[in-house]
């Protein structure tokens, strides 16, 4: 397996602070990884690095081949899939869903004077379909859901074919029906060997889909554990990394859950 991000003894340090603190850790082309953590345990910061949006005090983040500070990062933010919460603000609430998408081609949000070909309106809507979102494809994004809105901010970030697809809590405060629904379009993603390597934050275990195969676990901007899925969602390291006693169970088809003792 060829290596899509690869991380060597990586600090960030922000007002004398260390939010990563000598993170060493490699993803390969063909896995799909979930980072949980506290608040506060660096998880944002990490998937900053791992965009090309942000260097690193020291040690050495190595994307798709190529290390930050010796890489334009103009040419390889393209090749990077990225949505979170922060960038879905800068997507005008007036832009339909079809321009959205589409204008992840130029890696900008809002269509300005640039040109499009067919083939990026083809692209464009054939991953509005895979997303189930075709029908919206006319609708002002400051209309939508918020659960359509996450999914239109995932298109977007697939849109362009990356190499590495990062999902900042893609499912952070989405109702019961919209997060399950988005988690059945991610682990349908994730089992597909064309997608890319992925990488989803989030809190809850609840919300790591199906088709994922490992985790990394975060806690004061240290990596506690990292590995296989089944090795290191267990109630002993997420209760040592949550600092409460915790049950976890995984169902047959699965899926975690995870609740206190007692």
């Amino acid at each position: 397996m060829s290596g899509a991000l690869e991380l060597t003894d990586l600090t960030v340090v922000r007002d004398d602070k260390n939010i990563l603190d000598s993170v060493s850790w490699k993803v390969d082309s063909a896995q799909r990884w979930v980072v949980l953590g506290p608040n506060g345990a660096g998880k944002t910061t990490l998937l900053q690095i791992a965009s090309a949006t942000m260097h690193p005090s020291s040690g050495t983040a190595t994307i798709l081949g190529e290390t930050l500070g010796k890489v334009d990062v103009f040419e390889l933010k393209p090749r990077i899939g990225f949505a979170s919460t922060s960038l879905g603000r800068r997507i005008p609430t007036n832009e339909t869903v079809l321009d959205a998408v589409m204008t992840a081609a130029y890696s900008v949000t809002g269509r300005w004077n640039e040109e499009y070909d067919d083939i990026d309106v083809r692209r464009a809507r054939r991953v509005l379909a895979e997303w189930k979102l075709e029908h919206l494809e006319g609708r002002l994004f400051g209309t939508l859901s918020d659960g359509e809105q996450k999914r239109v901010q995932i298109a977007r970030a697939v849109m362009t074919d990356p190499e590495l697809l990062l999902l900042d809590e893609p499912a952070a405060s989405l109702d019961l029906g919209a997060r399950e629904e988005l988690l059945q379009l991610l682990g349908a993603y994730a089992a597909s060997p064309e997608s890319p390597a992925m990488v989803m934050v989030t809190h809850h275990v609840e919300e790591i889909p199906r088709g994922f195969t490992h985790a990394l676990l975060l806690a004061d901007g240290a990596v506690r554990a990292e590995g296989p899925l089944g090795e290191v969602i267990t109630g002993e390291l997420l209760s040592e990394v949550f600092g409460l006693e915790l049950v976890v169970s995984e169902s047959e088809d699965g899926r975690y859950s995870a609740r206190a003792a007692g």
